[in-house]
């Protein structure tokens, strides 16, 4: 299990990268996250619809209520803007630089004394 602080950090590159991928409602991007991590980052409403919302504001994705067919609730399904590329593009390039020195901490082979 991921731990909460870790999947806390990487919940904007997260939901805005499955955003970039298609437009999705919150309980499918919470299914995903599940499905690529192997089950090992768990996301609940109460953690995710603030982010989302957050997003939002700043105007990194936005959000539309659709009616699939007369027998389901309208979902509301958030879509990445250019913005929010802008910003995964950004967020890819830190996260790839602190992948690069963990990756060079954890493969120096300790000195000899």
């Amino acid at each position: 299990m991921i731990s909460k602080n870790l999947t806390a950090a990487s919940t904007k590159p997260i939901i805005l990268g499955i955003l970039k991928q298609g437009n999705s409602y919150g309980y499918l991007i919470i299914k995903k996250i599940k499905e690529l991590s192997g089950g090992k980052m768990k996301y609940s409403d109460g953690m995710l619809y603030p982010v989302l919302h957050r997003l939002e504001k700043d105007g990194l994705i936005v959000s539309k209520w659709v009616m699939e067919d007369d027998s389901v609730r309208p979902r509301k399904y958030y879509e990445i803007t250019e913005a929010g590329k802008q910003e995964l593009a950004q967020e890819q390039a830190q996260w790839s630089q602190v992948n690069s020195v963990l990756d060079a901490i954890w493969n120096v082979k300790p000195s000899k004394n």
